[in-house]
């Protein structure tokens, strides 16, 4: 499949859909706002736009990007996720300084907001994190000091975006790792200092959106587990829901974990042999869908897929389509969203240009959106 759209036409086409507000109107206040559950629900199966503004691997061009979210739209996805590194550069800037204080007038964030306005406007949820933020994560000491970066921070995007309506998502922070814990380091993720500075950056990052009033007391907000985001450490970050943010109290919470298990499959330097099969996928999903229904927190697999970096091949290949075909049917009977990764590289799903025509790698999406 071959989708080519010139800059002309997606001019216009981008003209005419800019009468649409990605804000709330008089019609659509925040009584209306659906609960997480529901967010979930319809969010359906979505993408990643994944190693854009989080790392600077592909240009930020506007043209280019809603070109490949109205690809992405037709065939059938109803999410974007947007990865976005703030306080760390990307490509020799930041998007806020170092304590936290974002630079709305950033050429960068101008273009995200486009993006994020774009989508929108094509009633596409949104899911808007904060991302790679490594020195933040490495040197967490849950000290007022940092506290008060990610309060900053989350203040600063929460009350810029807190008139958008409920197509847009927040998510505190992407895949706690360093001082919030992971496998094979000197911090365990699942110690008492992990588990506690995990718990406590989502329970602040929630506490400041919603305190900023608007519609952000009524939008959904993802929280995640530690260990680089593993599905598995949601019986442990997350064990009762006296560990939530609100105790189990906001019907506006959702919790979003990602999977690359086991990774000497999924990983980029995987290989096809180490895959466990289908039924041992699913069954892991299946675990943790039921105990986001014991929590009464629905779940988005907020990242999951197969890269390679040298062996290619491999991706092509029924048993690599199968796997990620699995993983969104699995999440859709379980009543969860899923979002893809994407990264035009290792996990690519789409190549190509806006001048060209983008195609489908591998046929992995339109595969894994099909019915067996």
């Amino acid at each position: 499949m071959n989708i080519k759209y010139s800059r002309i036409s997606l001019f216009i086409f981008l003209f005419f859909v800019a009468c649409k507000n990605p804000i709330s109107s008089e019609n659509e206040s925040i009584i209306d706002f659906p609960d997480a559950t529901n967010i979930i629900l319809e969010m359906g199966s979505g993408i990643n736009l994944g190693n854009v503004f989080d790392l600077g691997a592909h240009d930020f061009d506007f043209y280019e990007l809603a070109t490949i979210i109205t690809i992405y739209e037709k065939v059938g996805f109803k999410h974007i996720r947007i990865p976005t590194t703030w306080m760390d550069e990307v490509n020799g800037s930041t998007l806020a300084d170092d304590n936290g204080n974002v630079d709305f007038e950033h050429p960068r964030f101008k273009v995200l907001k486009q993006v994020i306005d774009f989508a929108i406007q094509r009633e596409l949820y949104v899911v808007l994190n904060t991302h790679h933020e490594r020195s933040f994560k490495t040197n967490y000491d849950g000290s007022d000091y940092y506290n008060a970066k990610l309060r900053t921070l989350w203040y600063d995007i929460a009350e810029y975006f807190k008139d958008y309506n409920y197509f847009l998502i927040f998510e505190i922070l992407n895949e706690p790792e360093g001082a919030f814990g992971h496998w094979g380091t000197e911090i365990s993720p699942i110690s008492d200092q992990a588990l506690f500075f995990t718990r406590e950056v989502m329970r602040l990052g929630v506490e400041v959106i919603r305190a900023t009033g608007g519609n952000n007391v009524k939008r959904t907000v993802m929280i995640a587990t530690n260990a680089y985001g593993n599905h598995n450490q949601i019986f442990s970050v997350y064990p009762t829901t006296s560990q939530l943010p609100g105790k189990g109290q906001d019907n506006y919470l959702a919790i979003q974990v990602h999977s690359y298990d086991p990774w000497e499959f999924c990983g980029e330097t995987g290989d096809n042999s180490a895959y466990p099969g289908d039924q041992i996928t699913a069954n892991n999903m299946r675990a943790v869908a039921a105990h986001g229904r014991k929590l009464g927190v629905p779940i988005n697999y907020g990242e999951f897929g197969v890269g390679r970096d040298d062996n290619q091949l491999q991706r092509n290949t029924d048993l690599v389509r199968n796997y990620y075909r699995n993983v969104v049917q699995t999440a859709v009977e379980e009543e969860m969203s899923s979002s893809v990764w994407e990264d035009r590289g290792w996990f690519g799903l789409i190549e190509g240009s806006v001048e060209s025509g983008f195609t489908f790698k591998y046929n992995i999406v339109p595969y894994m959106l099909s019915e067996e």
